[in-house]
């Protein structure tokens, strides 16, 4: 029942906001669970939360999440009906990258959002995100190119903040997401993408 699963997010959301798996609860003002719809059709999985969004505990707020607000709107989705989150919900000191130990602490908690969102697109945002999904890829290569898994779907795309540290990069994320656009309409079909058996795959499947 929807009740039941909205329970059931709220309570998993409030177990993040109280967890203390790795070490990044010490310096977090909040932990960042996610925002956005239980039933949302489309989730967004960046990297980790930043400074903004520490302080908030809503995922991007600082100047990527504005930059996502635009390229959101420039392909016609509602950020009210899609939900955003991140594979690691407290932000890491001075914004490095995420560490192995803090992703698979957070493993869970990513697995669980998306089982009891059951979103039909996954969008990863940068390489971290990404490579949860398709560990042995290169984002300069897969980028912008949608595949099937089951019965997801799998977008792989550039960070919004490497679009603002690297302005050559953003025409590139501008088109990525005029793809998106065009796969929610049907006017694109997504690879078939079938993970090898012996190979581990990680939280996204």
């Amino acid at each position: 029942m929807t009740e039941d699963r909205k329970a059931a997010l709220d309570a998993l959301h409030a177990e993040i906001r109280q967890c203390k798996r790795c070490p990044l609860h010490v310096g977090r003002t909040h932990a960042v669970p996610g925002d956005g719809p239980l039933d949302a059709h489309i989730m967004f999985v960046g990297e980790a939360p930043g400074f903004h969004e520490d302080q908030q505990g809503i995922p991007f707020v600082g100047a990527a999440g504005k930059f996502l607000n635009e390229l959101l709107d420039q392909a016609g989705i509602d950020r009210d009906k899609v939900f955003i989150g991140n594979i690691i919900k407290c932000r890491p000191p001075s914004n490095r990258d995420p560490q192995i130990n803090e992703v698979t602490a957070c493993q869970p908690y990513l697995e669980r959002q998306i089982e009891l969102i059951c979103p039909q697109v996954i969008v990863t945002l940068g390489r971290h995100s990404m490579a949860q999904a398709f560990p042995d890829e290169k984002i300069s290569v897969v980028h912008g190119q949608p595949r099937q898994v089951g019965e997801r779907v799998y977008f792989p795309m550039y960070h919004p903040a490497a679009a603002l540290h690297m302005p050559s990069l953003r025409s590139t994320v501008e088109a990525d997401f005029a793809r998106l656009r065009e796969l929610l309409e049907g006017r694109i079909e997504p690879d078939i993408f079938t993970p090898l058996p012996d190979v581990e795959q990680l939280a996204f499947f």
